[in-house]
């Protein structure tokens, strides 16, 4: 992408997605944004990227636009655009369960957005925020922002956050890949799969916030009944059911000498056993038919 000077957007009402695409932008270039029409010269010099107005989506020129695309295409707002162009769509749809919901919205209209959702359109209202409400009114107040004004800070602040989420979301699941080990056991004297994440550098381990949707994507959720994984705060390992799956109750080894920590529900214990054939052994005796 040709490094901006300028964001430049259009005036008066101010929705999400336009919002949104300039947070990102300014997460790596940190250049004022304007809320005005674009000229004829501003659509021209790519200098000047302009973002949800006039009419044209070309990349090479720094302009993103959406309202000129067909209306049977999917929905595709201004910050849908951006992410393409910077090779993080796809990882965002995957990673930020609230993208598609916005594009719809943006694209749709708050009726279409319920239906799809399969709410009734009421309910929408029921979920806005006074931070989005606040934020956005302050915007789009606002003709000029620029590096220092406390808006354009919390702009930034949150696109370096959303990059930061889909990136570090990447990352994860690139490092569960590496790791992780199925193990197939009899649990309740029944067949069952618990996935194992073996401890790695401190990184590694910090994978395991991702474990839920590896699992997931690999589509082993409907075997899976557990998981073991490193305890980042006491050294050993955890140990919990998947989905609260109910094969499993950890109040059944809270007895054992080297379980210092079981919930009295049942649904995660912690260890300081690291030997795998133990850890196999814990598991099992938490199981149940």
């Amino acid at each position: 992408m040709i490094s901006p000077k300028l964001l430049l957007t259009h005036p008066g009402g101010a929705h999400k997605d336009e919002f949104l695409a300039c947070c990102v932008l300014l997460a790596r270039h940190a250049v004022p944004v304007e809320r005005r029409e674009p000229s004829a010269a501003d659509l021209d010099d790519p200098a000047v990227c302009v973002l949800d107005a006039g009419l044209r989506h070309e990349p090479a020129l720094n302009n993103f636009d959406h309202h000129q695309l067909p209306r049977e295409l999917a929905p595709t707002c201004a910050l849908s655009l951006v992410l393409q162009h910077l090779g993080l769509y796809a990882d965002a749809r995957e990673f930020c369960e609230w993208l598609e919901t916005a594009e719809w919205f943006d694209c749709r209209g708050p009726v279409d957005t319920a239906r799809w959702l399969g709410v009734e359109r009421f309910a929408l209202a029921r979920l806005n925020s006074p931070v989005d409400l606040t934020v956005l009114r302050r915007f789009a107040q606002a003709s000029r922002l620029e590096p220092g004004q406390p808006l354009w800070e919390v702009m930034r602040m949150v696109g370096e956050d959303i990059l930061g989420h889909v990136t570090l979301s990447r990352a994860r699941l690139d490092q569960l890949a590496r790791q992780v080990v199925l193990w197939r056991l009899e649990i309740g004297s029944a067949p069952a799969v618990v996935v194992f994440v073996p401890r790695g550098d401190g990184d590694a381990d910090e994978a395991v916030s991702g474990l839920d949707r590896y699992i997931e994507r690999q589509a082993w959720a409907r075997d899976v009944v557990g998981s073991v994984y490193p305890d980042r705060r006491a050294g050993g390992y955890g140990l919990g059911r998947f989905r609260d799956n109910p094969r499993l109750d950890f109040t059944r080894i809270a007895d054992e000498p080297d379980v210092h920590f079981a919930h009295a529900r049942g649904f995660v214990a912690k260890t300081s056993a690291s030997d795998v054939g133990r850890l196999q052994a814990l598991v099992v005796a938490a199981g149940r038919v």
